[in-house]
């Protein structure tokens, strides 16, 4: 009878420490696999779950600085012959900038830039070359490079674009997606490369 009382003891105990080794082995699991998955996201894309990763903001502000960059001057360069097209884009534009894009604006707007597009059926617009943003020092300074088509009824014009200036981080909007604003927007030279008529 003893024999028996100490050989279900030692087995309760077995059993016990077997129970405790599991739930603690199980707790830490659960705190790993919950920490994994805070850097994780699943973005829902035609019915197909794809994970995407989450990083600091640090890594990425080179290529979201290009992208704000190339963005703004999308919206600000590419023009139709339409009054609609054009006041969406200048509206998108001038979320990402300060008032030096829209002192620019203003004053093409002045000079009736934009009737002559209207008027001249005229078709602008914009590839760019490439981009360098500054991110040693803050506000990052950058130059943009692009091209510039302009197709007229008779003609196809080219012009090169070299713009320059700051970003300054702000919050995210829906109408500023990635959180900058270009400051002290200026452009430094856009002039025609060639002019070609068209068949």
């Amino acid at each position: 009878m003893d024999t028996s009382f100490r050989q279900f003891r030692l087995f309760s105990f077995a059993i016990i420490l077997a129970s405790m080794v599991t739930s603690i082995f199980t707790v830490i699991k659960c705190f790993n696999l919950v920490s994994n998955m805070k850097d994780k996201i699943y973005v829902l894309a035609n019915d197909k779950a794809i994970e995407a990763f989450a990083t600091d903001r640090k890594n990425n502000i080179l290529v979201e600085a290009k992208s704000h960059i190339k963005a703004f001057h999308q919206f600000f360069f590419t023009l139709d012959p339409d009054h609609d097209a054009i006041k969406r884009g200048m509206d998108k534009a001038l979320y990402l900038a300060d008032e030096s894009a829209k002192k620019v604006y203003d004053d093409l707007r002045e000079n009736k830039f934009y009737s002559g597009i209207i008027s001249g059926n005229v078709n602008q617009t914009i590839r760019i070359d490439s981009t360098q943003v500054d991110i040693s020092s803050y506000p990052y300074s950058f130059r943009c490079y692009a091209t510039q088509q302009i197709v007229r009824p008779a003609t196809i014009t080219t012009r090169t674009l070299i713009t320059t200036g700051n970003l300054r981080e702000i919050s995210r909007t829906e109408n500023n997606p990635h959180g900058f604003l270009i400051e002290r927007w200026t452009t430094i030279d856009n002039r025609d490369i060639k002019t070609e008529n068209r068949r």
